[in-house]
């Protein structure tokens, strides 16, 4: 049976970036008060980077790929597989994902989306897994990528300071060595309400909210004990110990829950990568944005053992366990 195994990464974000001053003047002239103080005191967001209008997930999706296929060394027609990770998606459909293998030049492999909303990227990747296993895909593109500024409700203090936009990718290889050694997804459904979109359309009008909804207490809360079982699990799994973890890689919400999960699993604050400050909460696009920043930064190498976890919408929840 084959493995699969990350053989690059890549990411992409908008360049505009929009600090905490800048988002308080520009909420100011809306009556709406906050400052660069209070976001960090209860965030730990300095910036964050916005797309200007008209940029769909997708340009950023596949600027993300490109850079991901470079470091990889391979070319976009080696791919078999494409799977995007949005909640964001340019259309109803086609897919973002084949959107993303026509900007490539990559055709003829499958193409889809996933949904699991900041969950996503690690719903996505242990797809991948499954697909290179079982031996219906070689080489497989992974990409989180949302444009998250489109669905804010630009007065909702409690949730517009806490997104950005932006795209992480990584490529999958089969490999008959272990790098994927083990995942573990979840969800609860009966909790779909403390973390929505609700909105949709039908025969061409808006039904219902269509900006993000969020009960910040209630996520805090089912994020933190999700995760600490789920990378229990894992590990169980793989027949490793929490303190074998090289790198936590967590979801990229608060610096609150990232600290606070951390603690639960007792991995040091120097093993924690930690991008919140610079890129907020990029959702589906917060795992691999901060994956690769860490391995381009030189943190992760090769051989280290890296927990990836996502969190999120739905209510959703997952834990891989990679060896770089």
């Amino acid at each position: 049976m084959p493995y699969s195994k990350i053989i690059g990464s890549g990411g992409f974000l908008p360049p505009r970036v929009v600090t905490n001053n800048d988002l308080a003047a520009e909420l100011a002239t809306r009556n709406i008060e906050t400052s660069d103080d209070w976001i960090i005191e209860r965030t730990g967001i300095r910036q964050r980077h916005l797309a200007d209008p008209g940029v769909t997930t997708s340009q950023l999706a596949t600027e993300a790929a490109r850079r991901a296929l470079l470091d990889a060394g391979i070319q976009a027609a080696d791919l078999d597989l494409i799977i995007v990770a949005t909640s964001t998606p340019d259309h109803i459909f086609p897919s973002t994902a084949c959107l993303v293998q026509a900007a490539l030049g990559a055709r003829g492999g499958a193409a889809f989306d996933v949904q699991a909303v900041c969950s996503g990227f690690v719903y996505a990747l242990t797809t991948a897994d499954a697909f290179i296993q079982a031996g219906r895909a070689r080489t497989a593109l992974v990409i989180g990528a949302e444009v998250f500024s489109s669905i804010l409700d630009w007065n909702d203090r409690g949730t517009c300071v806490l997104f950005g936009d932006g795209a992480g990718a990584v490529v999958l290889r089969a490999d008959d060595q272990p790098g994927i050694l083990a995942a573990k997804l979840g969800a609860d459904g009966s909790q779909m309400n403390i973390l929505c979109a609700a909105g949709n359309v039908s025969h061409g009008a808006v039904v219902g909210d269509p900006f993000l909804r969020m009960d910040g207490q209630a996520v805090f809360k089912l994020a933190v004990t999700s995760l600490t079982r789920s990378a229990n699990d894992v590990c169980s799994m793989a027949g490793v110990r929490l303190d074998d973890i090289d790198w936590l890689v967590p979801h990229q919400a608060n610096i609150r829950i990232i600290n606070f999960l951390g603690r639960r699993l007792g991995v040091p604050d120097e093993r924690v990568v930690v991008t919140v400050d610079q890129h907020a909460n990029t959702s589906a696009a917060s795992v691999p944005l901060a994956l690769d920043a860490a391995r381009h930064d030189g943190r992760i190498k090769a051989g280290d053992l890296v927990m990836m976890q996502g969190v999120g919408g739905g209510f959703t929840w997952g834990s891989v366990l990679v060896r770089m």
